[in-house]
């Protein structure tokens, strides 16, 4: 069963993969992908990112719960941050565990699509001259389109 956190707080990614696997001896593969806050042009102070309590963990459970349906897993580990971030700072970690890899890699890529596509989260971008929230790109619709064809 996946385990999914909201947090102000960090995470150390290895500590996270310790937990999850625990002294398991049947994982074959472990896959993980860290988003972190990028600052494309330099101009980024902060960006902050809202959600609902409550709500926001039973999207992810509802998200990691279609990912364990769909592939083999043996675990998940869903992170994500909310508060004011700086340029660096970690925002998601996705953790999953299979006993072969093409499952572990393609059940992240599935997650992370719709994590950026579905997770009710709203950031805003401040560079110090202005404030703005920020849309959903069309790219992330047209990666989570390839998910829902399968």
């Amino acid at each position: 069963m996946a385990t999914v956190s909201v947090q102000l707080e960090d995470f150390d990614t290895a500590a996270e993969i310790a937990a999850l696997r625990g002294d398991r001896t049947d994982v074959g593969a472990i896959v993980t992908f860290t988003g972190t806050v990028r600052d494309t042009d330099g101009s980024l102070k902060s960006m902050t990112l809202e959600h609902y309590p409550g709500m926001t963990e039973r999207e992810l459970e509802t998200i990691a719960a279609e990912a364990e349906s769909r592939w083999p897993l043996l675990g998940c580990r869903i992170i994500h941050r909310y508060g004011e971030l700086r340029p660096a700072d970690n925002i998601v970690l996705v953790v999953t565990l299979s006993a072969h890899r093409q499952a572990a890699f393609e059940a992240a890529d599935f997650l992370m699509d719709f994590l950026k596509s579905r997770a009710p989260f709203w950031k805003k971008e401040d560079t110090g001259r202005d404030v703005k929230w920020v849309d959903a790109k069309e790219t992330d619709e047209t990666a989570l389109k390839r998910w829902q064809s399968s």
